[in-house]
Protein backbone atom coordinates (compact mmCIF):
# COMPACT_ATOMS: atom_id res chain seq x y z
CA UNK A 1 0.00 0.00 0.00
CA UNK A 2 1.21 3.43 -0.52
CA UNK A 3 1.49 5.05 2.81
CA UNK A 4 0.93 8.76 1.02
CA UNK A 5 -3.03 8.24 0.06
CA UNK A 6 -3.62 4.58 1.06
CA UNK A 7 -3.95 3.10 -2.86
CA UNK A 8 -2.25 -0.15 -4.09
CA UNK A 9 0.99 1.10 -6.55
CA UNK A 10 0.71 0.01 -9.69
CA UNK A 11 3.98 -1.95 -9.57
CA UNK A 12 1.78 -4.28 -6.88
CA UNK A 13 -1.30 -4.66 -9.24
CA UNK A 14 1.49 -5.76 -12.02
CA UNK A 15 3.32 -8.29 -9.35
CA UNK A 16 -0.31 -9.80 -8.27
CA UNK A 17 -1.40 -10.14 -11.88
CA UNK A 18 1.72 -11.50 -13.09
CA UNK A 19 1.10 -14.39 -10.40
CA UNK A 20 -2.22 -14.85 -11.03
CA UNK A 21 -1.04 -15.34 -14.68
CA UNK A 22 1.46 -18.31 -13.90
CA UNK A 23 -1.39 -19.93 -11.80
CA UNK A 24 -3.92 -19.93 -14.71
CA UNK A 25 -1.09 -20.85 -16.94
CA UNK A 26 0.46 -23.53 -14.65
CA UNK A 27 -3.53 -24.71 -14.05
CA UNK A 28 -3.60 -25.42 -17.48
CA UNK A 29 -0.91 -27.79 -18.16
CA UNK A 30 -1.93 -29.54 -15.14
CA UNK A 31 -5.47 -29.48 -15.79
CA UNK A 32 -5.19 -32.81 -17.92
CA UNK A 33 -3.51 -34.84 -15.56
CA UNK A 34 -5.37 -34.13 -12.93
CA UNK A 35 -8.62 -35.25 -14.57
CA UNK A 36 -6.65 -39.21 -15.51
CA UNK A 37 -6.22 -38.92 -11.63
CA UNK A 38 -9.71 -38.07 -11.16
CA UNK A 39 -8.55 -34.84 -9.62
CA UNK A 40 -10.91 -31.99 -11.32
CA UNK A 41 -11.17 -28.10 -10.65
CA UNK A 42 -14.08 -26.45 -9.17
CA UNK A 43 -15.99 -25.43 -12.38
CA UNK A 44 -14.99 -21.81 -14.25
CA UNK A 45 -11.92 -21.65 -12.04
CA UNK A 46 -9.58 -21.02 -14.80
CA UNK A 47 -11.95 -18.64 -16.36
CA UNK A 48 -12.57 -16.95 -13.29
CA UNK A 49 -8.79 -16.58 -13.45
CA UNK A 50 -8.54 -15.39 -16.51
CA UNK A 51 -11.42 -13.01 -16.10
CA UNK A 52 -9.45 -11.13 -12.72
CA UNK A 53 -6.48 -11.28 -14.81
CA UNK A 54 -8.34 -9.32 -17.17
CA UNK A 55 -9.54 -6.69 -14.81
CA UNK A 56 -6.51 -6.56 -13.34
CA UNK A 57 -4.32 -5.83 -16.51
CA UNK A 58 -7.61 -2.98 -16.97
CA UNK A 59 -6.84 -1.91 -13.22
CA UNK A 60 -3.46 -1.53 -13.67
CA UNK A 61 -3.88 0.58 -17.07
CA UNK A 62 -6.20 3.26 -15.32
CA UNK A 63 -3.85 3.45 -11.93
CA UNK A 64 -0.70 3.66 -14.32
CA UNK A 65 -2.96 6.73 -16.41
CA UNK A 66 -3.69 7.96 -12.97
CA UNK A 67 0.10 7.82 -11.40
CA UNK A 68 1.63 9.70 -15.03
CA UNK A 69 -1.40 11.83 -14.41
CA UNK A 70 -0.61 12.57 -10.56
CA UNK A 71 3.38 12.94 -11.50
CA UNK A 72 2.52 15.45 -14.37
CA UNK A 73 0.27 17.82 -11.66
CA UNK A 74 2.55 17.64 -9.32
CA UNK A 75 5.45 18.52 -11.67
CA UNK A 76 2.78 21.61 -12.76
CA UNK A 77 2.58 22.46 -9.12
CA UNK A 78 6.22 22.37 -9.16
CA UNK A 79 6.86 23.95 -12.04
CA UNK A 80 4.52 27.38 -11.11
CA UNK A 81 6.46 27.73 -7.91
CA UNK A 82 9.67 27.80 -10.07
CA UNK A 83 8.34 29.79 -12.58
CA UNK A 84 7.21 32.47 -9.65
CA UNK A 85 9.70 32.10 -7.38
CA UNK A 86 12.15 34.36 -10.07
CA UNK A 87 11.28 37.46 -11.99
CA UNK A 88 14.34 36.30 -14.13
CA UNK A 89 12.09 34.73 -16.46
CA UNK A 90 14.32 33.25 -18.85
CA UNK A 91 16.39 31.31 -16.95
CA UNK A 92 13.01 29.77 -15.54
CA UNK A 93 11.18 29.39 -18.15
CA UNK A 94 14.16 27.10 -19.79
CA UNK A 95 13.89 25.06 -17.12
CA UNK A 96 10.46 24.68 -16.61
CA UNK A 97 10.29 23.32 -20.55
CA UNK A 98 12.94 20.91 -19.69
CA UNK A 99 10.48 19.17 -17.02
CA UNK A 100 7.40 19.66 -20.02
CA UNK A 101 9.45 17.88 -22.70
CA UNK A 102 10.36 14.98 -19.96
CA UNK A 103 6.60 14.83 -19.04
CA UNK A 104 5.17 15.16 -22.23
CA UNK A 105 7.22 12.59 -23.95
CA UNK A 106 8.22 15.89 -26.56
CA UNK A 107 11.64 16.21 -28.48
CA UNK A 108 11.69 19.52 -28.49
CA UNK A 109 9.89 22.54 -26.88
CA UNK A 110 9.76 26.54 -28.03
CA UNK A 111 8.03 29.57 -26.39
CA UNK A 112 7.64 32.69 -28.76
CA UNK A 113 6.35 35.46 -28.07
CA UNK A 114 4.68 38.47 -30.52
CA UNK A 115 7.21 41.65 -30.36
CA UNK A 116 4.58 44.34 -29.60
CA UNK A 117 6.81 47.02 -30.97
CA UNK A 118 7.68 45.14 -34.19
CA UNK A 119 4.23 42.71 -34.08
CA UNK A 120 6.77 40.22 -35.88
CA UNK A 121 6.64 36.53 -33.15
CA UNK A 122 9.83 35.65 -32.37
CA UNK A 123 11.52 32.94 -30.37
CA UNK A 124 11.87 33.56 -26.93
CA UNK A 125 13.20 29.99 -25.31
CA UNK A 126 14.68 26.90 -27.41
CA UNK A 127 14.81 23.77 -25.15
CA UNK A 128 15.39 20.28 -26.78
CA UNK A 129 15.58 16.77 -25.31
CA UNK A 130 19.46 15.20 -25.27
CA UNK A 131 20.89 16.04 -28.81
CA UNK A 132 17.44 17.22 -30.64
CA UNK A 133 17.92 19.56 -32.85
CA UNK A 134 16.56 23.16 -32.01
CA UNK A 135 16.35 24.47 -36.00
CA UNK A 136 13.53 27.09 -35.56
CA UNK A 137 12.98 26.69 -38.99
CA UNK A 138 11.08 23.61 -38.45
CA UNK A 139 8.97 24.91 -36.27
CA UNK A 140 5.46 24.88 -38.43
CA UNK A 141 4.25 28.62 -39.40
CA UNK A 142 1.20 27.37 -40.12
CA UNK A 143 0.59 25.89 -36.84
CA UNK A 144 1.77 28.71 -35.26
CA UNK A 145 0.04 31.74 -37.45
CA UNK A 146 -3.71 29.54 -36.56
CA UNK A 147 -2.61 29.27 -32.84
CA UNK A 148 -2.06 32.79 -32.55
CA UNK A 149 -4.76 34.18 -34.56
CA UNK A 150 -7.73 31.84 -33.39
CA UNK A 151 -6.58 31.56 -29.60
CA UNK A 152 -7.36 28.03 -29.76
CA UNK A 153 -4.73 24.95 -29.09
CA UNK A 154 -4.07 22.48 -32.12
CA UNK A 155 -2.90 18.75 -31.05
CA UNK A 156 -2.08 16.42 -34.02
CA UNK A 157 -0.97 12.20 -33.86
CA UNK A 158 0.33 12.54 -37.51
CA UNK A 159 1.17 15.82 -38.96
CA UNK A 160 1.73 14.84 -42.51
CA UNK A 161 -1.91 13.24 -42.28
CA UNK A 162 -3.26 15.90 -40.54
CA UNK A 163 -5.70 17.25 -43.28
CA UNK A 164 -5.62 20.90 -41.35
CA UNK A 165 -1.94 20.91 -42.05
CA UNK A 166 -1.95 19.48 -45.74
CA UNK A 167 -0.37 23.42 -47.29
CA UNK A 168 2.16 23.17 -44.54
CA UNK A 169 5.41 23.23 -46.01
CA UNK A 170 7.69 23.10 -42.81
CA UNK A 171 5.84 19.71 -42.16
CA UNK A 172 6.28 18.25 -45.57
CA UNK A 173 9.46 19.07 -46.05
CA UNK A 174 11.01 18.09 -42.57
CA UNK A 175 8.09 14.76 -41.93
CA UNK A 176 6.90 16.65 -38.83
CA UNK A 177 4.73 13.77 -36.40
CA UNK A 178 3.48 14.53 -32.93
CA UNK A 179 2.94 18.15 -32.42
CA UNK A 180 1.76 20.13 -29.67
CA UNK A 181 0.53 24.58 -30.27
CA UNK A 182 -1.17 26.34 -27.33
CA UNK A 183 -1.57 29.66 -27.50
CA UNK A 184 -0.15 32.21 -24.48
CA UNK A 185 -3.26 34.18 -23.28
CA UNK A 186 -2.18 37.36 -21.37
CA UNK A 187 -4.86 39.31 -19.00
CA UNK A 188 -5.72 42.85 -18.57
CA UNK A 189 -5.07 43.47 -14.58
CA UNK A 190 -8.97 43.62 -14.22
CA UNK A 191 -9.22 40.62 -16.62
CA UNK A 192 -12.07 42.43 -18.73
CA UNK A 193 -9.72 41.85 -21.99
CA UNK A 194 -7.17 39.39 -22.98
CA UNK A 195 -4.78 38.91 -26.11
CA UNK A 196 -2.61 36.24 -27.85
CA UNK A 197 0.56 37.01 -27.59
CA UNK A 198 2.39 34.49 -28.06
CA UNK A 199 2.74 30.41 -27.91
CA UNK A 200 4.14 27.32 -26.64
CA UNK A 201 4.81 24.95 -29.04
CA UNK A 202 6.15 21.41 -28.98
CA UNK A 203 7.13 18.30 -30.95
CA UNK A 204 8.37 15.05 -31.83
CA UNK A 205 9.35 14.62 -35.36
CA UNK A 206 9.59 10.63 -35.21
CA UNK A 207 7.29 9.42 -33.21
CA UNK A 208 3.55 9.43 -33.64
CA UNK A 209 0.68 9.67 -31.31
CA UNK A 210 2.78 10.86 -28.67
CA UNK A 211 0.02 13.45 -27.11
CA UNK A 212 -2.72 12.96 -26.12
CA UNK A 213 -5.59 15.15 -24.17
CA UNK A 214 -3.51 14.72 -20.97
CA UNK A 215 -0.76 16.03 -22.71
CA UNK A 216 -2.47 18.81 -24.64
CA UNK A 217 -4.18 19.55 -20.90
CA UNK A 218 -1.25 19.87 -18.74
CA UNK A 219 0.58 22.04 -21.79
CA UNK A 220 -2.69 24.36 -21.85
CA UNK A 221 -2.23 24.69 -17.79
CA UNK A 222 1.80 25.36 -18.04
CA UNK A 223 1.07 28.06 -20.67
CA UNK A 224 -1.60 29.73 -18.17
CA UNK A 225 1.47 29.71 -15.52
CA UNK A 226 3.81 31.29 -18.18
CA UNK A 227 1.48 34.07 -19.42
CA UNK A 228 0.90 35.43 -15.89
CA UNK A 229 5.39 34.51 -15.60
CA UNK A 230 6.15 36.67 -18.68
CA UNK A 231 3.58 39.52 -17.91
CA UNK A 232 4.61 39.51 -14.06
CA UNK A 233 8.48 40.17 -15.60
CA UNK A 234 7.74 42.40 -18.20
CA UNK A 235 6.00 44.85 -15.80
CA UNK A 236 8.73 44.49 -13.50
CA UNK A 237 11.07 45.37 -16.46
CA UNK A 238 8.76 48.16 -16.49
CA UNK A 239 9.22 49.04 -13.44
CA UNK A 240 12.88 48.84 -13.92
CA UNK A 241 13.31 50.96 -17.00
CA UNK A 242 10.57 53.56 -15.09
CA UNK A 243 13.37 53.84 -12.09
CA UNK A 244 15.80 53.82 -14.15
CA UNK A 245 14.55 56.79 -16.23
CA UNK A 246 13.63 58.80 -12.77
CA UNK A 247 16.57 58.14 -11.38
CA UNK A 248 18.13 59.43 -14.81
CA UNK A 249 15.37 62.24 -14.84
CA UNK A 250 16.49 63.13 -11.53
CA UNK A 251 20.36 63.28 -11.88
CA UNK A 252 20.06 65.51 -14.84
CA UNK A 253 17.23 67.94 -13.12
CA UNK A 254 20.03 67.94 -10.41
CA UNK A 255 22.85 68.66 -12.78
CA UNK A 256 20.81 71.12 -14.27
CA UNK A 257 19.68 72.76 -11.08
CA UNK A 258 23.58 72.70 -10.23
CA UNK A 259 24.93 74.61 -13.17
CA UNK A 260 21.71 77.15 -12.74
CA UNK A 261 23.78 80.59 -11.80
CA UNK A 262 20.11 81.48 -10.08
CA UNK A 263 19.79 79.77 -6.70
CA UNK A 264 16.62 77.37 -6.82
CA UNK A 265 15.11 76.80 -3.66
CA UNK A 266 11.29 74.54 -3.49
CA UNK A 267 9.12 74.11 -0.34
CA UNK A 268 6.51 71.35 0.72
CA UNK A 269 3.15 72.94 1.47
CA UNK A 270 4.42 72.65 5.06
CA UNK A 271 7.15 75.37 4.64
CA UNK A 272 10.19 72.84 4.65
CA UNK A 273 13.18 73.44 2.02
CA UNK A 274 12.86 70.57 -0.02
CA UNK A 275 15.70 71.04 -2.47
CA UNK A 276 18.38 73.54 -3.01
CA UNK A 277 21.03 73.89 -5.38
CA UNK A 278 24.54 74.83 -5.64
CA UNK A 279 23.64 78.52 -6.46
CA UNK A 280 21.58 78.99 -3.49
CA UNK A 281 24.12 77.77 -1.07
CA UNK A 282 26.63 80.13 -2.62
CA UNK A 283 24.24 82.98 -2.22
CA UNK A 284 22.88 82.02 1.92
CA UNK A 285 26.69 80.90 2.71
CA UNK A 286 24.67 77.64 3.35
CA UNK A 287 24.81 73.66 1.85
CA UNK A 288 21.93 71.24 0.64
CA UNK A 289 22.55 69.31 3.51
CA UNK A 290 21.83 72.13 6.51
CA UNK A 291 19.07 73.77 4.10
CA UNK A 292 16.85 70.48 3.41
CA UNK A 293 14.23 69.16 5.99
CA UNK A 294 14.66 73.26 7.83
CA UNK A 295 11.92 75.62 7.81
CA UNK A 296 12.25 77.85 4.88
CA UNK A 297 12.40 80.69 7.88
CA UNK A 298 15.94 79.95 9.00
CA UNK A 299 17.00 79.16 5.33
CA UNK A 300 16.13 82.81 4.77
CA UNK A 301 16.21 85.08 7.94
CA UNK A 302 15.69 88.53 8.35
CA UNK A 303 13.23 88.86 5.25
CA UNK A 304 10.57 90.94 4.65
CA UNK A 305 7.75 90.22 6.79
CA UNK A 306 5.43 89.30 3.59
CA UNK A 307 7.84 87.04 2.22
CA UNK A 308 5.81 84.50 4.48
CA UNK A 309 2.24 85.63 2.86
CA UNK A 310 4.04 85.25 -0.30
CA UNK A 311 5.24 82.07 -0.22
CA UNK A 312 2.09 80.55 1.38
CA UNK A 313 -0.09 82.23 -1.29
CA UNK A 314 2.23 80.28 -3.96
CA UNK A 315 1.59 76.83 -2.00
CA UNK A 316 -2.16 77.20 -1.29
CA UNK A 317 -3.68 79.59 -4.09
CA UNK A 318 -0.83 79.14 -7.14
CA UNK A 319 -0.31 82.70 -7.24
CA UNK A 320 2.96 84.06 -8.41
CA UNK A 321 5.05 87.18 -6.90
CA UNK A 322 8.26 88.90 -7.88
CA UNK A 323 9.81 91.00 -5.05
CA UNK A 324 13.45 92.35 -3.92
CA UNK A 325 14.08 91.23 -0.67
CA UNK A 326 17.18 92.28 1.77
CA UNK A 327 18.79 90.22 4.37
CA UNK A 328 21.94 89.66 6.61
CA UNK A 329 23.80 86.65 5.96
CA UNK A 330 26.60 85.88 8.37
CA UNK A 331 30.32 85.79 6.54
CA UNK A 332 28.37 88.65 3.17
CA UNK A 333 26.76 90.76 5.31
CA UNK A 334 23.97 92.66 3.86
CA UNK A 335 22.65 91.05 0.45
CA UNK A 336 19.86 92.29 -2.02
CA UNK A 337 18.08 89.68 -3.69
CA UNK A 338 15.63 89.23 -6.22
CA UNK A 339 13.01 87.05 -5.85
CA UNK A 340 10.56 84.83 -7.74
CA UNK A 341 8.22 82.85 -6.04
CA UNK A 342 5.74 80.27 -8.10
CA UNK A 343 3.21 77.59 -7.16
CA UNK A 344 5.13 74.05 -7.65
CA UNK A 345 2.92 71.77 -9.23
CA UNK A 346 2.50 68.27 -9.71
CA UNK A 347 1.80 66.74 -13.40
CA UNK A 348 -1.80 66.43 -12.65
CA UNK A 349 -1.45 70.42 -11.63
CA UNK A 350 -2.19 69.99 -8.02
CA UNK A 351 -0.43 72.56 -6.14
CA UNK A 352 2.23 70.48 -3.06
CA UNK A 353 4.18 73.39 -2.42
CA UNK A 354 6.62 76.43 -3.83
CA UNK A 355 9.24 77.17 -5.70
CA UNK A 356 11.73 80.38 -5.60
CA UNK A 357 14.33 81.57 -7.94
CA UNK A 358 16.99 83.95 -6.32
CA UNK A 359 19.29 86.12 -8.36
CA UNK A 360 21.97 88.26 -5.88
CA UNK A 361 21.40 91.82 -6.82
CA UNK A 362 24.46 92.93 -4.06
CA UNK A 363 27.21 93.56 -6.69
CA UNK A 364 24.36 95.22 -8.79
CA UNK A 365 22.88 97.38 -6.78
CA UNK A 366 26.62 98.57 -5.11
CA UNK A 367 27.66 99.25 -8.50
CA UNK A 368 24.43 101.66 -8.73
CA UNK A 369 25.15 103.41 -5.73
CA UNK A 370 28.92 103.64 -6.93
CA UNK A 371 27.09 105.26 -10.03
CA UNK A 372 24.46 107.23 -8.56
CA UNK A 373 27.73 108.39 -6.72
CA UNK A 374 30.06 109.07 -9.76
CA UNK A 375 26.69 111.15 -11.38
CA UNK A 376 27.79 113.89 -8.78
CA UNK A 377 30.94 114.67 -10.52
CA UNK A 378 30.44 113.47 -14.10
CA UNK A 379 27.25 114.60 -16.76
CA UNK A 380 24.34 111.88 -17.17
CA UNK A 381 25.87 111.69 -20.96
CA UNK A 382 29.44 110.57 -19.91
CA UNK A 383 28.33 107.44 -17.73
CA UNK A 384 27.62 105.60 -20.97
CA UNK A 385 31.24 105.37 -21.69
CA UNK A 386 32.66 104.97 -18.18
CA UNK A 387 33.59 101.51 -19.02
CA UNK A 388 36.22 102.69 -21.21
CA UNK A 389 38.61 104.20 -18.49
CA UNK A 390 37.32 100.85 -16.21
CA UNK A 391 38.90 98.60 -18.52
CA UNK A 392 42.00 100.78 -19.06
CA UNK A 393 45.29 99.19 -16.88
CA UNK A 394 47.90 101.35 -14.91
CA UNK A 395 49.13 103.24 -17.30
CA UNK A 396 47.22 105.36 -20.27
CA UNK A 397 46.62 106.16 -23.83
CA UNK A 398 48.02 109.32 -25.97
CA UNK A 399 45.25 111.04 -27.68
CA UNK A 400 44.19 114.74 -29.03
CA UNK A 401 42.39 116.72 -26.35
CA UNK A 402 41.03 120.32 -25.40
CA UNK A 403 42.26 121.28 -21.93
CA UNK A 404 40.71 123.76 -19.97
CA UNK A 405 41.68 125.66 -16.53
CA UNK A 406 39.24 128.33 -15.08
CA UNK A 407 39.54 130.42 -11.82
CA UNK A 408 35.81 130.64 -10.90
CA UNK A 409 36.50 133.38 -8.74
CA UNK A 410 38.92 135.78 -7.40
CA UNK A 411 39.66 134.99 -3.36
CA UNK A 412 41.08 138.40 -3.05
CA UNK A 413 37.02 139.46 -4.34
CA UNK A 414 35.76 137.49 -1.16
CA UNK A 415 34.89 140.22 1.83
CA UNK A 416 37.38 139.74 4.80
CA UNK A 417 35.13 139.82 7.21
CA UNK A 418 34.05 136.22 6.28
CA UNK A 419 34.40 133.05 8.61
CA UNK A 420 36.19 130.26 6.73
CA UNK A 421 32.75 128.20 6.89
CA UNK A 422 31.34 131.36 4.94
CA UNK A 423 34.19 131.42 2.53
CA UNK A 424 34.00 127.46 1.53
CA UNK A 425 29.86 128.12 0.84
CA UNK A 426 30.46 130.91 -1.09
CA UNK A 427 33.17 129.26 -3.12
CA UNK A 428 30.95 126.45 -3.55
CA UNK A 429 28.17 128.82 -5.12
CA UNK A 430 30.93 129.58 -7.82
CA UNK A 431 31.89 125.78 -8.35
CA UNK A 432 28.47 124.65 -8.91
CA UNK A 433 28.00 127.36 -11.47
CA UNK A 434 30.80 126.49 -13.46
CA UNK A 435 29.47 122.93 -12.84
CA UNK A 436 26.51 122.89 -13.83
CA UNK A 437 27.92 124.75 -17.38
CA UNK A 438 30.53 122.13 -17.74
CA UNK A 439 27.89 119.21 -17.52
CA UNK A 440 25.66 120.64 -19.97
CA UNK A 441 28.45 121.22 -22.27
CA UNK A 442 29.44 117.37 -21.86
CA UNK A 443 32.96 118.55 -20.63
CA UNK A 444 34.68 116.19 -17.98
CA UNK A 445 35.55 117.73 -14.61
CA UNK A 446 39.40 116.42 -13.86
CA UNK A 447 39.61 117.89 -10.83
CA UNK A 448 38.87 120.87 -8.75
CA UNK A 449 41.83 123.21 -7.47
CA UNK A 450 41.03 125.22 -4.95
CA UNK A 451 38.87 127.92 -6.90
CA UNK A 452 40.11 126.56 -9.90
CA UNK A 453 38.70 123.92 -12.14
CA UNK A 454 40.85 121.52 -14.85
CA UNK A 455 38.17 120.45 -17.46
CA UNK A 456 39.14 118.05 -20.75
CA UNK A 457 37.10 117.55 -23.81
CA UNK A 458 37.17 114.56 -26.07
CA UNK A 459 38.85 112.29 -23.32
CA UNK A 460 37.37 108.57 -23.72
CA UNK A 461 34.46 109.57 -21.46
CA UNK A 462 33.27 112.00 -23.66
CA UNK A 463 34.73 111.49 -27.05
CA UNK A 464 33.63 114.57 -29.51
CA UNK A 465 35.16 115.44 -33.05
CA UNK A 466 34.35 119.39 -32.05
CA UNK A 467 35.72 119.32 -28.80
CA UNK A 468 38.11 122.58 -29.53
CA UNK A 469 34.47 124.48 -30.59
CA UNK A 470 32.82 123.10 -27.79
CA UNK A 471 35.45 124.25 -25.48
CA UNK A 472 35.34 127.63 -26.77
CA UNK A 473 31.47 127.45 -26.29
CA UNK A 474 31.19 126.31 -22.80
CA UNK A 475 33.59 129.20 -21.63
CA UNK A 476 31.37 131.88 -23.50
CA UNK A 477 28.73 129.94 -21.63
CA UNK A 478 30.21 130.17 -18.37
CA UNK A 479 31.16 133.65 -18.74
CA UNK A 480 27.09 134.36 -18.63
CA UNK A 481 26.31 132.16 -15.80
CA UNK A 482 28.67 133.93 -13.93
CA UNK A 483 27.46 137.27 -15.03
CA UNK A 484 23.66 136.31 -13.66
CA UNK A 485 25.27 134.88 -10.55
CA UNK A 486 27.19 138.30 -9.68
CA UNK A 487 23.88 140.00 -10.39
CA UNK A 488 22.06 137.65 -7.74
CA UNK A 489 25.11 137.88 -5.05
CA UNK A 490 24.73 141.89 -5.61
CA UNK A 491 28.12 142.61 -7.08
CA UNK A 492 28.90 144.36 -10.22
CA UNK A 493 29.04 142.48 -13.11
CA UNK A 494 31.19 144.51 -15.16
CA UNK A 495 34.09 143.18 -12.70
CA UNK A 496 34.47 139.70 -13.45
CA UNK A 497 36.81 137.12 -11.13
CA UNK A 498 36.96 134.94 -13.33
CA UNK A 499 39.57 133.86 -15.90
CA UNK A 500 39.60 131.24 -18.80
CA UNK A 501 42.16 129.88 -20.88
CA UNK A 502 42.78 126.37 -23.03
CA UNK A 503 44.59 125.03 -25.08
CA UNK A 504 44.45 121.73 -27.90
CA UNK A 505 46.96 118.74 -28.64
CA UNK A 506 48.15 115.58 -27.66
CA UNK A 507 47.93 114.46 -24.21
CA UNK A 508 48.37 111.30 -22.09
CA UNK A 509 44.78 110.05 -20.53
CA UNK A 510 44.23 107.07 -18.30
CA UNK A 511 44.83 105.77 -14.34
CA UNK A 512 47.17 106.66 -11.92
CA UNK A 513 47.58 106.04 -8.51
CA UNK A 514 47.34 102.13 -7.22
CA UNK A 515 46.10 99.12 -7.73
CA UNK A 516 43.66 99.60 -4.43
CA UNK A 517 43.05 103.24 -5.42
CA UNK A 518 43.34 105.16 -8.73
CA UNK A 519 42.11 108.18 -10.70
CA UNK A 520 41.85 109.07 -14.26
CA UNK A 521 43.24 111.78 -15.55
CA UNK A 522 45.44 113.63 -18.04
CA UNK A 523 49.26 114.56 -18.57
CA UNK A 524 51.76 116.12 -20.98
CA UNK A 525 52.99 118.91 -22.27
CA UNK A 526 49.48 119.70 -23.83
CA UNK A 527 48.26 120.29 -19.86
CA UNK A 528 51.04 121.89 -18.67
CA UNK A 529 50.82 124.56 -21.57
CA UNK A 530 47.09 125.28 -20.92
CA UNK A 531 48.04 126.12 -17.38
CA UNK A 532 51.27 127.92 -18.16
CA UNK A 533 48.38 130.04 -20.17
CA UNK A 534 45.30 129.98 -17.23
CA UNK A 535 48.00 132.18 -15.00
CA UNK A 536 48.65 134.63 -17.36
CA UNK A 537 44.89 135.47 -18.11
CA UNK A 538 43.37 138.64 -16.87
CA UNK A 539 39.76 138.70 -15.18
CA UNK A 540 37.53 137.95 -17.45
CA UNK A 541 38.96 136.70 -20.46
CA UNK A 542 39.05 133.25 -22.10
CA UNK A 543 42.06 132.64 -23.91
CA UNK A 544 42.69 130.11 -26.62
CA UNK A 545 45.79 129.26 -28.58
CA UNK A 546 46.44 129.00 -31.68
CA UNK A 547 46.37 124.87 -32.04
CA UNK A 548 43.00 125.75 -30.20
CA UNK A 549 41.81 128.43 -33.30
CA UNK A 550 43.11 126.09 -35.53
CA UNK A 551 41.10 122.90 -34.70
CA UNK A 552 37.87 125.02 -34.87
CA UNK A 553 38.56 126.19 -38.47
CA UNK A 554 39.52 122.83 -39.70
CA UNK A 555 35.89 121.23 -38.41
CA UNK A 556 33.96 123.88 -38.23
CA UNK A 557 35.07 126.59 -40.81
CA UNK A 558 31.41 128.11 -41.21
CA UNK A 559 31.22 129.07 -37.68
CA UNK A 560 29.85 132.89 -36.85
CA UNK A 561 28.43 133.21 -33.46
CA UNK A 562 32.01 133.52 -31.67
CA UNK A 563 35.03 136.00 -32.66
CA UNK A 564 38.17 135.81 -32.21
CA UNK A 565 40.56 138.91 -31.23
CA UNK A 566 44.45 138.47 -30.96
CA UNK A 567 46.64 138.62 -27.99
CA UNK A 568 50.11 138.97 -27.34
CA UNK A 569 51.89 135.82 -28.02
CA UNK A 570 53.34 133.51 -24.95
CA UNK A 571 56.79 132.91 -24.14
CA UNK A 572 56.27 130.00 -22.28
CA UNK A 573 59.08 129.21 -19.68
CA UNK A 574 61.12 125.84 -21.33
CA UNK A 575 59.08 125.79 -25.16
CA UNK A 576 61.84 127.63 -27.76
CA UNK A 577 59.04 128.91 -29.70
CA UNK A 578 56.01 131.41 -28.97
CA UNK A 579 52.67 130.13 -28.34
CA UNK A 580 50.05 132.16 -30.35
CA UNK A 581 46.77 134.21 -28.24
CA UNK A 582 43.63 134.38 -29.23
CA UNK A 583 40.93 136.05 -26.65
CA UNK A 584 37.25 135.02 -27.63
CA UNK A 585 33.70 136.86 -27.66
CA UNK A 586 30.59 136.35 -29.02
CA UNK A 587 30.48 138.00 -32.50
Amino acid sequence: MNPENGALPVSALRALREQISQTTEALVRHETIASRRNIFLPDGAISTLKALETELTGLEVLLGTDEIEVGQLRALAKTSVLINSSLDVDNVLASAMDELINLTGAERGFILLVNRQTNRLEFRISRGLNDAELREDEVSRTILRDVIAHGKPIQTDNAMEDTRLAESETVAKFVLRSIMCVPLIFRDRTGSSERVDGAIYVDNKFRQAVFSTRELNLLTAFAHQAAVAIENAMLYQQVQQTLIEITRARAIIENVFASIESGVITTMQGGQVSLFNRAAGEILRSTPEDSIGKPLQEVLPKLREDLNAQITAAAETGSSAMLEAQTEVAGRGRIVLNMRISPLKTAGGETQGAAMVLDDLTEEREREETFSLMTRYLPPGLMDNIHQIADLAMGGERREVTCVFMTACQWSAFPSSLRPQQRMDLLNVYLQTATQVVHQAQGVLDKYLGNEIMILFNTQLNPDLYHARHAVEMALALKDAFADLAEKLGNDPTLPQYTIAMHTGVATLGNVGSLRRRSFTAIGDTINLAKRIHETCMPGQVLLTGSTLEHIQATSPALRHIRFEQRNPLQARGRQEQTGLFEAFYA
